[in-house]
């Protein structure tokens, strides 16, 4: 297998603020913290991710307390950011992130607002 090409670290600055905004460059590695509203929220999160890291192959380093989830990527083969992290980032922010009830004509109503079944912390 050919090793992948690691971006530097303007590329990484350059991707991160074009497609991944809300995720930030922090010593080698992209990162985002998730802001959770308690445990159970916080198992969800890590699950998803353990999920669909499993699916692409590809494993990030994971930090968690109570109200939130650090996701980590780097390519630990080659040793910096290549397209697998950026790919799988993506992909998690787009599951977690998920808002069913504020899409247009969707007929999945989302998590009521509610407090008893406030899961995770959505940026306004």
């Amino acid at each position: 297998m050919a090793k992948a090409t690691v971006f530097d670290e303007a590329q990484v600055e350059e991707r991160l603020k074009t497609e991944l905004p809300t995720w930030r460059l922090e010593d080698g590695w992209i990162r985002r913290t998730y802001k959770t509203a308690g445990w159970k929220g916080t198992l969800m999160i890590i699950n998803t991710v353990g999920h669909l890291a499993e699916a692409a192959f590809h494993h990030p380093d994971i930090t968690a307390s109570y109200a939130w989830v650090e996701v980590r990527l780097m390519n630990h083969a080659a040793k910096g950011i290549t397209a697998s992290d950026f790919a799988l980032a993506k992909k998690i922010e787009e599951v977690v992130m998920w808002q069913p009830g504020l899409e247009e004509g969707s007929p999945l109503s989302g998590t009521p607002e509610d407090p008893r079944f406030a899961y995770i912390k959505y940026e306004k």
